[in-house]
């Protein structure tokens, strides 16, 4: 099986999302907090929003996590000339402990276009890879192995709780019979044009490639997506001072509902966006992937004890 480039084949230099908003954002936190502050980026990606910021704030510090061995030491090299303020940690935030309280905690929970990009890593229907989807490609099992071990009605439930797809049963039945017929499938197309059968003619060649929602359930389902992203809302608040910022961005409805329920129900948080900040029109033309990115900002309430 290809296995993923260190760096070298890797292009993380792209465009952060609403990253003009972020930046926006940090005027909310007094200055003095700021001065000497951390901020902890839990999904540091190739470190487009951690360079802005460390770039305007000449004073704040960065811890960045990510699982993905090769998007850490990406932001290694891109943070280069801050290195004196950096360190780059490659583990997932839901099993991250922080040495100190921090002014900000951000995440942006999307895929980063260069794993989509890179057929290899198998999370993208666009181009053909193994069937892989694992952000952390020493962990966990992959998306084909998990077709196999999952009989059709434990896949079915996957794909409809995690992607909402209404064709779940249709999709899961078809998927289970290629297997027993014809044996795994040679790679992500193959997969896609199972998936793609499944759905009525006038439905196959729609803005929104059918398969879709079937890629996004089974990544989120080998990765534990929304079990560490429980774990980040926890314990997150925590990880901030007094009147510290937790910013979050998800890309689809199941995080984005998360991170709204958590927000509102939380006694250490108090909202600053009931509604959340969405890219303007310039920016999803130069990044379509920011179409669908929702950007939620909570505060952690000076009237809550620190532990």
């Amino acid at each position: 099986m290809p296995k993923p480039a260190l760096v070298s084949n890797y292009d993380f230099h792209h465009l952060p999302v609403l990253a003009d908003e972020v930046l926006t954002t940090l005027e909310n936190l007094p200055l003095e907090l700021i001065n000497d502050g951390l901020l902890i980026d839990a999904t540091i990606g190739g470190g487009g929003h951690s360079s802005l910021l460390l770039e305007a704030y000449p004073s704040l510090r960065l811890i960045g996590l990510d699982q993905d061995p090769v998007a850490a030491a990406v932001a290694t090299e891109r943070l280069a000339p801050y290195s004196s303020r950096v360190e780059i940690i490659s583990k997932n935030f839901a099993d991250f402990t922080p040495p100190e309280r921090a002014v900000m905690v951000l995440a942006d929970l999307g895929v980063s276009s260069p794993q989509l990009d890179d057929g290899a890593r198998g999370f993208s229907f666009q181009l053909d890879g193994p069937i892989d989807m694992r952000m952390n490609p020493s962990k966990n099992i992959t998306a084909a192995k998990l077709l196999d071990s999952c009989n059709e009605k434990e896949l079915a439930e996957i794909i409809f709780m995690n992607g909402e797809e209404r064709f779940s049963r249709r999709i899961a039945r078809k998927i289970k019979q290629d297997l027993l017929k014809k044996g795994p499938y040679k790679g992500t197309n193959s997969l896609a044009y199972a998936i793609a059968g499944c759905f009525p003619n006038k439905l196959r060649y729609g803005r929104i490639h059918p398969a879709t929602k079937t890629f996004q359930a089974l990544r989120i389902a080998v990765n534990n997506e929304l079990d560490a992203l429980d774990k980040l809302l926890q314990k997150s608040p925590d990880w901030l001072i007094p009147q510290g910022l937790l910013r979050l961005i998800s890309f689809h409805s199941l995080e984005d509902r998360k991170v709204k329920q958590a927000f509102l129900g939380d006694s250490r948080l108090e909202r600053i966006t009931r509604k959340p900040i969405t890219a303007k029109q310039e920016e999803i033309s130069k990044n379509p992937r920011s179409r669908s990115a929702k950007y939620r900002i909570a505060r952690r309430k000076s009237s809550v004890n620190l532990l």
